[in-house]
């Protein structure tokens, strides 16, 4: 994003627009680079959160040892006793508002997903639930709904702030689609909340959700969805393009429960006694105990 200069959450448009700053940023950015991975190369045990976080370690660590993947643990327990019936025709997204979740392009994708009349008479909605860490989440959130009156899709969206566990539990259980649009995530614990939840789970294309979560996804010309677990996106227009059919079939469509069994099923991969088991392993193969 640096070398293409292209403005984004990490990279100021006031840095990007400038030549002579980008590459300052990219010197201190390859200096950065080369001490970290110099660092990480004294370690006795690397252990990652997916795959993808494997591949971009050994990358910059590249005289490390042995990089162990050990998926953080997700409470696929409590979520999988919630029924797959009768599930709204409510959209889900959750995690934090942080400037790199991308929840601008979530409301761009369900404005898109809205131009279709029969969809928006259908009562669709989206609940975005997060919390905000302070004033700049808060003016994150602002702009947000600002941004979905622009759109004027704001009786279809709905926020929801600083909640216990309980609420999004309710949710979860309520919710028939759940939307991911952060790029290169490096794992994604609410992905695997969304599919042991029940929900048919759009993430975004790359990182931890590509690499390790959704490896059988589905799109539209999937012919054969018996495997599939979720699905994946990277435009607005693939967004609203699933969310629209996911919408279209109804929630108890034989694809939408195939996925949404399939999913749930799969989500126990990253079950508290997973990571347990992978943790113990990666430690007594290390020579910390040895």
């Amino acid at each position: 994003l640096v070398w293409k200069r292209r403005p984004t959450y990490n990279n100021d448009a006031k840095v990007a627009s400038n030549p002579m700053v980008t590459c300052a940023k990219l010197v201190y950015y390859v200096i950065f680079a080369f001490s970290y991975g110099l660092v990480g190369s004294l370690a006795n045990l690397v252990m990652v959160n997916s795959s993808w976080t494997k591949n971009h370690i050994q990358y910059l660590w590249k005289l490390s040892g042995q990089v162990q993947v050990v998926f953080p643990p997700v409470d696929t327990k409590s979520l999988k006793g919630l029924s797959l019936e009768d599930r709204e025709n409510m959209i889900l997204s959750i995690g934090q508002f942080r400037p790199e979740k991308d929840h601008r392009l979530q409301l761009l994708s369900f404005a898109k997903l809205l131009e279709n009349e029969e969809v928006r008479k259908s009562d669709v909605k989206l609940v975005l639930i997060g919390s905000c860490r302070g004033e700049d989440d808060r003016q994150l959130v602002d702009q947000l709904q600002k941004l979905a009156r622009e759109l004027n899709i704001q009786n279809h969206v709905e926020f929801v702030l600083n909640q216990p566990y309980s609420v999004l539990k309710d949710y979860f259980g309520r919710a028939s689609i759940g939307i991911h649009t952060m790029w290169n995530e490096h794992f994604g614990i609410g992905v695997v909340e969304m599919m042991a939840a029940g929900l048919v789970t759009i993430a975004h294309e790359s990182g931890g959700p590509e690499s390790d979560i959704i490896q059988s996804p589905w799109n539209e010309k999937t012919l054969d969805y018996s495997n599939c677990t979720g699905c994946l996106a990277s435009s607005i227009e693939q967004y609203a393009a699933l969310m629209r059919r996911i919408i279209e079939d109804g929630s108890s469509s034989d694809l939408a429960m195939k996925i949404r069994e399939n999913g749930r099923k799969h989500a126990e991969q990253f079950s508290d006694a997973v990571f347990m088991n992978a943790f113990k392993v990666a430690l007594l193969s290390s020579s910390l105990l040895k």
